[in-house]
Parts: C-alpha cells; sequence; structure tokens
C-alpha cells in the first residue's frame, strides 16, 4: 500500500483524482482538520505492531495541528498489497473480477470528490425475480395467442380447405331454393372440408384429455359427420339412405381406402409390414357388427316373422354392439394399448390447439355440418327423381366419400411415408368404429324419432360386408402386404360401385 497523508480537503481531491493507479492506492480524506483513511472496497488495511503505533501517533500528532510525514521506517512496515492476490488464500484472483472492481473504484473516487453520498449496489436477486416476472407475465399472452394462430392456420391453410367457399354458397342456395342439384353438389361440396376440420378439432381436444376420454371423444366425434347425416335421414325417413351410407362408410375404408394405402405403399416398397395382432383385433370386431347385421336379416327371411319383431331385435342387437365397442376400448386405450401403438404417435406436435379452442372449433364445425347435412338430405330426393341417380348408389357411394375424404388422404399419405400402423388405425379403426358405435346409434336414433330403423339390411348389403370383412382379413393376416393386395381390394369395391347402380328401387 501507498499512502498518501494530505493537509487538506483540496488536497484529498487532488488525491483522488491522481492517488488511484491499478494496484488500487488508498484515499486520504480530510474532514474538520483530521485525516483519516479511506479505503475501498476490495482492502483492509491490516496494521498491528510498532506500524500501527506510529500511525496513530502521527493522527495525533496532525490533530495537534502539525504535519510530519512518515518516516523510512514506516514505510517499509508497509508492504504493498497486490490485487491479484488473494490474501487469505494466497491464489489468484480473476482477471474479469479485477477490471469490474477497478470500475467500481474510479466510480467511488468521482463521488467522493464531488461530496455526494454512495448509493449501495440494487440487489441482483430483486432484479432477477421481479423484472423477467414482469416481463413474463406481458410475453406470455402473446406467446399463447401466436402459437394458436399458427395451430389454426395449419389446420385451415390446407388444399382441401379450398372447398370451404362452397359452406356459404350452399346455404345460400338452399335459403334460395334454387334447383336440387346445385344445393346437392354445392353442400356436398362444402361437407369435405368441415369433416376434416372437425376431425383436426377432434383429435387436438383429445390430446389434452387422458386416453380413456379421448377415446371417447373420438368415438361420438371421429365420425360426426356421419352420425350427422344418419340423424338428418333418419328424421326424414329414408331409412335405406342411411342403411346404404352406413354400409357405404363401412366398404369405403375397407376397402377402397386400405387398397389405395396398400399401393400407395407398394409403389416404394416391395413389402410393407405392420402390425398384424392390432390388425386382428379390429377384423375381430368388424366380423361380429357382420354377424349382428346378417342375423336380424336373416330372421326376417324367417316363416311369421314380424317387422315388429325384426326391430325389436335389431334395437337389442344394438345395445350390446356398444357395449363391445366400450370394451374394445378399454382393450385398445388400457389393456393392451401396445398393441395399437404406431410411428405416428412419436412425431405428434406438442404445440398444438389448446382445449378452449379446440372445443369452440369442435362445436362450430359441428353446427355447421349440421346445416349443411341437412340440407344435401333434403335435396337426395329431389335428385333421385329428377335426374335418376339411384338412391342406393347415392348411400353406398357418395355420401361415404363426404365424411371419410379426410381420412382417405391421411391413410394414403401415411402409407406413402412408410407408417403401415398408422395408416392401418384410420382406414380399418374408423370402420370399425362405425360399426360397433355409429350403426347401432343410427338404430338408437330411430327409435328416439319413432323411425323404423333396423339392422336387417338388403340381402346384397349384408353379402357385401362380410365377404368384405373376410377378404380384408386374409389380406391382414400375415402382417405384410404388397401392392397386389391393395389391387385386389380397389377392384372389389369397383365391381360393389358398379352393381350399386343398376339397384332398383
Amino acid at each position: 500500500w501507498q499512502l498518501t497523508f494530505l493537509p487538506s480537503a483540496d488536497a484529498a481531491h487532488a488525491g483522488a483524482r491522481a492517488g488511484f493507479d491499478a494496484g488500487g492506492l488508498a484515499a486520504m480524506q480530510v474532514i474538520d482538520g483530521s485525516v483519516r483513511n479511506k479505503l475501498t472496497r476490495r482492502h483492509r488495511m491490516m496494521a498491528a505492531g510498532p506500524a500501527g503505533a506510529t500511525r496513530g501517533s502521527m493522527i495525533d500528532n496532525n490533530r495537534s495541528g502539525g504535519m510530519m510525514g512518515p518516516t523510512s521506517s514506516e514505510i517499509g512496515s508497509y508492504k504493498p498489497l497486490n490485487p491479484a492476490v488473494n490474501m487469505e488464500t494466497g491464489s489468484e484472483r480473476p482477471q474479469e473480477l479485477l477490471q469490474v472492481e477497478a470500475t467500481e473504484d474510479v466510480k467511488t473516487a468521482a463521488l467522493l470528490e464531488a461530496g455526494r453520498p454512495i448509493e449501495p449496489a440494487p440487489s441482483s436477486s430483486t432484479a432477477d425475480t421481479q423484472t423477467p416476472s414482469a416481463s413474463r407475465q406481458q410475453v406470455e399472452p402473446q406467446r399463447y395467442l401466436a402459437l394458436q394462430m399458427a395451430a389454426l392456420q395449419e389446420i385451415f391453410f390446407s388444399r382441401l380447405n379450398i372447398l370451404l367457399v362452397f359452406v356459404p354458397f350452399g346455404l345460400y342456395v338452399k335459403c334460395a331454393e334454387w334447383n336440387t342439384l346445385w344445393i346437392f353438389v354445392t353442400n356436398f361440396l362444402a361437407i369435405i372440408p368441415l369433416a376434416s376440420l372437425l376431425g383436426s378439432a377432434t383429435e387436438a381436444l383429445s390430446s389434452h384429455t387422458g386416453q380413456l376420454l379421448g377415446g371417447l371423444l373420438n368415438a361420438t366425434f371421429g365420425n360426426a359427420v356421419e352420425m350427422i347425416m344418419c340423424v338428418q335421414a333418419v328424421k326424414a325417413g329414408l331409412i335405406h339412405v342411411v342403411q346404404g351410407n352406413l354400409l357405404g362408410s363401412i366398404l369405403s375404408n375397407l376397402l377402397l381406402v386400405l387398397g389405395m394405402a396398400i399401393c400407395a405403399s407398394g409403389l416404394l416398397r416391395k413389402t410393407q409390414s405392420f402390425n398384424a395382432q392390432g390388425a386382428a383385433a379390429n377384423m375381430t370386431c368388424q366380423a361380429v357388427a357382420s354377424i349382428s347385421v346378417c342375423l336380424p336379416t336373416m330372421f326376417r327371411a324367417v316363416s311369421g316373422a314380424s317387422v315388429s319383431d325384426v326391430l325389436m331385435i335389431s334395437r337389442v342387437c344394438s345395445i350390446f354392439l356398444m357395449a363391445v365397442y366400450g370394451l374394445f376400448l378399454y382393450f385398445q386405450l388400457k389393456t393392451h394399448a401396445d398393441l395399437f401403438a404406431d410411428e405416428g404417435e412419436d412425431e405428434a406436435d406438442e404445440q398444438g390447439l389448446s382445449p378452449t379452442f379446440s372445443t369452440v372449433l369442435l362445436i362450430g364445425s359441428t353446427l355447421v355440418v349440421a346445416m349443411c347435412s341437412e340440407a344435401l338430405v333434403d335435396s337426395i330426393e329431389g335428385v333421385s327423381e329428377t335426374y335418376g341417380l339411384p338412391k342406393a348408389f347415392i348411400g353406398v357411394i357418395l355420401l361415404p366419400i363426404v365424411g371419410n375424404a379426410a381420412e382417405h388422404a391421411t391413410a394414403v399419405t401415411c402409407a406413402y411415408k412408410g407408417m403401415m400402423d398408422l395408416a392401418l388405425g384410420v382406414a380399418v379403426g374408423s370402420s370399425t368404429q362405425i360399426a360397433l358405435f355409429v350403426v347401432p346409434c343410427a338404430v338408437m336414433f330411430g327409435w328416439a324419432f319413432d323411425q323404423p330403423m333396423n339392422l336387417a339390411f338388403r340381402d346384397f348389403d349384408t353379402a357385401c360386408q362380410m365377404l368384405s370383412v373376410f377378404l380384408v382379413s386374409q389380406v391382414l393376416q400375415h402382417g405384410n402386404t404388397n401392392w397386389l393386395h391393395g389391387a385386389m381390394l380397389m377392384t372389389t369395391y369397383i365391381l360393389i360401385a358398379i352393381i350399386t347402380w343398376f339397384i332398383p328401387e
């Protein structure tokens, strides 16, 4: 340490200007004629022995009016302190810390020169806890809205949603009572993107719930378009159209969608493997649903069987079918969930729609689908009578395309990318859901509306369902497929579509 002895305040100010060097010199401040040692925060004057006595005598001498400088022995007793060395441990101090402390020393000297008090530095803990939290409160709502807008943009800005322009047009032509063909075509095209929005909202909402509740949501709204159109058609008394629509939805998923998915995968791969156990569980449920449709149909041909008996048997069978679907959900989501795991689960985007936005989108899509489907169903009679379009062809072929267009595209895209398990979950899983849940629900709606909706389908419809389930079971039983299997499934669907065109009214 180099000590500077100053006789006056002016000298102290001068010393404050010139007395500080890189080693951190001490400043001597004079107040009321007394000399006091002003040390910096970094250093502590350690005076002991003769040096301390000499310093005390110098200060007393200064108080008495005299000023005497330090002797050579006194100066020799004070050894310079190296600020780069920790006096307690003897280790070197970091250069960054020395630079910061040197800067603070210069600021301290300037405050001493101006006679201003030295204010303590603000607590770092307070700055760290209060400032970020305050800014976080402002940033979080903005980030939340940005994420929701990005998720909505991803849902709405797709090529399929270009057809949303037909939604207001279809409702307008219905209110304006245009030609039935215009009403049928515009609302037919409008429901296709609405079904996609409804499916996206259902998936987003089910991702925020548990597995069982998510499965129930998918069961309720996963095929909401078919459900809504069935309700509208049952209320209008179009029983054969409802039966044809339900059968067509099952056939289109099992034959057309699955066949196209297998062919798409076969374009890049010689064979495609998948989870055979999960597919077998779905096809077993399909077989049970086919039997439940076949039995009332065969009972109708029994001598002495009345229409009321067939209707009561259908309602009882529907209750058991819904119970089987509940057991299948528990099997799929709880006890044997590993059998239904697919590649797409790990690629799910964590940043999606919130429950609030998902619910709003779900409710809004459902209401619009209900209005468009009502207009579509009301125009079926006029289109069939005026233009000779068979109702069987409308129900089995055309109407299933409306509700399953988005699922068709998803299954084919996933299969083309090699995610065959996900494609099977979309195609076969959707047909299982319709057979075990939507079909019995349609019977229950007919019971509520006092309409003779039953499970006694046309003989041709029942045969098509049984044979299709048998064919798909044969294709999926080995756990791998090739493009030829897909071609056979699509050929079968085309044959059924041709025959439905010639079914008489």
